[in-house]
This record gives C-alpha cells, structure tokens and sequence, in this order.
C-alpha cells in the first residue's frame, strides 16, 4: 500500500467483528482527492466497535472476507456500471432482493433522484450525510436481521429506504465544522493536497444547477475553523485547494487569500488551488495569490455567451465584467484562461452561438499571447431544478451546434473541448429516470456499458428514453422524485422556471 498519512487518531486494535466496506466507483488515486468519500470514511474508522475498509474499482479487499454494510459514494451517473462491477467481483447479488448483507448510496446523483436505483440499493441517505451516515451504521450494526433494520432506518430523516419508505426529508447541516482531508496520500491524483470545504451551496441559483439548488442555502464555514484546518494542513504538505460551488462567496474569502500571501512572501512554499471562482470575484489581490502560489491559469464559467442568454439561466454576468476578469489575469501574471459554457440551454438560438464566437474573437484580439481556450458540455435537465421540467435538444440539433462552435473558434485560433453530446443524452435519461429503469440498467452493464449498450437494452425492454430526455412536462407532472422533501420546494422551482424563461418555453406534458 503507497504511504498514507493519518490526520487523526486511529484505533488498529478494534476487536468488533462487524465490517463496513466503503466503495468507492473509481481507482484508488482518484478516491484520495475526493473529500467527502474520504470525511465518512474517518468518521466511521474512528468508531471503536466497527471494521472500516475502503474499496476501490481497482483495489481488493485485504482485510476482511464480505462485509456486514458495504456503502457507495455515487457521484456522477454512470458510476452505475462501476458499483455494478464491483459487487459482480465480490460475487454480491446486484439486487436487493437476492442478497442478505446490506448495500446502501450517498451522493449527488442519488439525494437528487434515486428511483431508477431503488431495485439496487437497500438504502439512500438523502442530502447531507456526515452525520446520518453514523446513525445508519449504528442501526445496521444494531439489528443483524435486515427487514427489521431496513424498517428503523426508514423512520429516520434523510434515509430513503424504497421497502418502507413513502416520504423522505433531505437533510441539510449546518456548517459548523470544516471538513478537510483526512488522510494524505503520495499517489492521490492531487498528490499530497490538503482540501478544505470552504463553502456548501450557491447563491447564483442558475437554473439548471443541481449543485446549486440541492444544496441550498448557502454555508460558509466559520473563518476561525478554516484557519485551524489550514494550520493543520499547511503542517503536513504544502499543497492547499479550496472547495466549494462558490469558494469567492465566502464572507473571508480575500482575508484567507491575504493570508495565504503574506506565508508566501515570508518565504513559505505553498502551492494553492481553488474548485471554482466567480468572474465577478476576480480581483488583483486574488490573482496574486494564486500567482504566487505557483497557478498559470484559471477556470472561469460565464455558462453562455450572450447576456440575454446569462439572463435566461440566472447568470448576471456583463460582458464588463468578463473583459476585467480576463485584464487582471493577464495584468498580473497568469497565462491562460478556460471558459467553460453550456450548449443547448433553453431558449438558446444562432444568435447566442454566434454572441459567443463573437465575445470570443474580441478576448482574442484584445490579448495577444495570452492563452484563451473554451470547454463545453451539453445542458443535461437534473431534478430538483427550476429547468426539470424541460428536455434536452434534439441529438442531431445539438451536434451540428457543436461542430459549429468548434469550427468558428478554430478559426480565430481558440480551441474548444465538447463533451460528448450522446453521453450527455444518456445523462438525461438517468437523470430524469423512474424506478423501471432497474433491469435496463444491469442489461447495459452486462453488455459492456458502451453507447451501443444504452441502445441495445433500450430495445429490448422497449423503453422510450427519449421521453426522460427530450420531453418538456407540464407542472402538474407527477416527477419520480416528487417524494424527496427538499427545501426549496417545488412551488419555488416552479415560479423560477416562470420568472427566468418568462413565457419563453411552455412545458407541455
């Protein structure tokens, strides 16, 4: 095993002979830079009474024969097809029905919709998990008969159980601690980076965000915990990133970078990284700092390239404010810069494509050698979002708007990076899916989990995905994961989905 450091007290003595296996759908490297999977994992390891090991797609188990619990982070769609694979290699039964040890998911994917999943999992905790996920092993561990466990973790708040549960509420903490790494790792994919969450949450609502929506409101961190984190850190490794849906919201954020700098000139190495930062928050001293810290480039996200467009989706962001950020940047020693922007948006015409190419060409023209590159995906509806509601362009459509992108900035030497639009496709089917997907799902697994996959086990059990990807529904829609109590409720969604697309789109069931 690479070399790991511990950044809190263990227990290698445990005598408990219940076992937790947490996975992790992706390799080892990749599950060392991922906070949160990495946060649960001490929480549970510092537990007297339970066996904790981490389990990654390309790890095995050294430790113990089959777990009692075994836990999932499932973060992005297709992760399926990783978990599926990684219960076939430890011979455990893909459905719930089959097995009796228990298989549970936390994450994004599944606190926003976890129905085409609920065949798979014998449990879901719902939004925030730091401290539910405790209360859950507790239980498990608790009562070894699986009925009556999966019946009591039912009537907790925040866990979905889909054999008892009707109604779900998901939780929200308050951030009143910071989670930071817990263990660095030399062969992390970030090696050696201490993360710290700044912030939870997002205050700009675009309309299409489920980062921003699923985890509302916005929640700084308290500055005194973050320092701490920082000064526990900055004691084991000189690598430090930020995280966080909008780190620049936090109301310390130039304190902390002021901070960081004046280490810096002190003659302190450190190398310092941020998730994200708004075009608005772009500003000399940050741009310093993070010179300073050893960064060339930044990433900047203005979504779409035309202000009405930026309108559309609750991005309030001037063209003004895009050529100061690009101006600092480049004012004050950074390289490069990459836009990331989103094609197919609703309401999105030609003339929002060609407002890009134009805005483009002028932050070309306007800084001769500095890099400016663009990355693009495709709007991929996702529930719990004012734009639920409303399908996905057509393939084809989305495609030729995608080669028209890359040919016009190709022109005036900017390259641009398109997901794919096909995959994206497939995201908004499991976005947007129900519980009748189960079987769909393993079928595609087992046939390779390629794109011929998806449409070979489409046509076999005759399912028209299109419906869950291109089809716009009325309000009154009943939407698989209506049973999720998530504040803000649906009543606010909708009179966001009315106020942004102002008549623009009519949802039609």
């Amino acid at each position: 095993m690479p070399k790991e450091i511990y950044l809190y007290n263990r227990n290698l003595n445990k005598t408990s002979d219940y076992t937790v296996w947490l996975g992790f759908p992706g390799p080892y490297s990749f599950s060392l830079s991922s906070l949160g999977f990495l946060w649960l994992y001490k929480s549970i390891d510092e537990k007297s009474d339970v066996k904790i090991e981490r389990i990654c797609s390309d790890t095995e188990s050294t430790k113990y024969n089959m777990p009692d619990l075994f836990g999932f982070s499932f973060s992005f769609d297709t992760d399926f097809l990783t978990i599926f694979s990684m219960l076939e290699k430890y011979n455990i039964p893909l459905k719930s029905k089959d097995r009796d040890n228990i298989i549970f998911a936390g994450g994004p994917v599944v606190s926003a919709n976890p129905e085409p999943y609920k065949d798979i999992f014998d449990f879901f905790i719902i939004g925030d998990g730091e401290d539910i996920n405790l209360t859950a092993v507790e239980i498990c561990k608790s009562n070894s008969d699986k009925n009556t466990a999966l019946k009591l973790l039912s009537e907790i708040d925040g866990i979905y159980v889909p054999k008892y549960s009707h109604k779900v509420k998901k939780l929200t903490k308050k951030l009143t601690e910071c989670i930071y790494t817990p263990i660095l790792g030399e062969n992390a994919f970030f090696k050696d980076t201490f993360i710290i969450e700044m912030a939870r949450g997002c205050s700009n609502r675009c309309g299409f965000c489920l980062a921003s929506y699923l985890n509302l409101p916005l929640r700084s961190v308290p500055n005194d915990e973050l320092m701490k984190a920082l000064e526990i850190g900055l004691k084991h490794t000189n690598k430090i990133a930020f995280l966080g849906a909008q780190v620049s919201a936090h109301p310390n954020f130039h304190d902390i970078c002021k901070f960081i700098y004046e280490k810096i000139s002190n003659g302190q190495n450190i190398e310092m990284n941020f998730s994200s930062l708004r075009v608005d928050a772009i500003s000399e001293d940050v741009i310093k700092t993070l010179k300073a810290a050893g960064q060339k480039s930044i990433t900047l996200a203005i979504e779409a390239g035309s202000e009405r467009l930026r309108k559309v989706i609750n991005k309030h962001l001037s063209e003004e404010q895009i050529f100061n950020a690009v101006k600092i940047a480049k004012d004050n020693g950074l390289k490069s810069i990459k836009f990331y922007g989103m094609i197919g948006l609703p309401t999105e015409t030609y003339d929002d494509i060609d407002e890009l190419i134009r805005l483009a060409k002028t932050l070309k023209n306007n800084n001769k050698g500095f890099d400016i590159t663009f990355g693009f995906s495709s709007f991929v509806p996702k529930p719990n979002t004012p734009f639920q509601w409303l399908g996905r362009e057509n393939t084809k459509l989305l495609e030729d708007k995608s080669n028209y992108i890359k040919k016009e900035l190709h022109k005036i030497g900017i390259s641009a990076n398109i997901s794919s639009i096909k995959w994206d496709y497939w995201q908004a089917v499991l976005s947007r899916g129900d519980s009748s997907l189960s079987d769909f799902l393993i079928e595609i697994y087992k046939q390779g989990g390629k794109l011929g996959a998806f449409k070979a086990s489409a046509k076999k059990f005759n399912i028209n995905t299109d419906i869950f990807a291109y089809k716009n529904y009325s309000f009154d829609t009943k939407l698989p994961w209506d049973f999720i109590d998530i504040t803000p409720g649906k009543e606010f969604l909708i009179k966001e989905n009315k106020r942004l697309l102002d008549g623009s789109i009519i949802a039609i069931d």
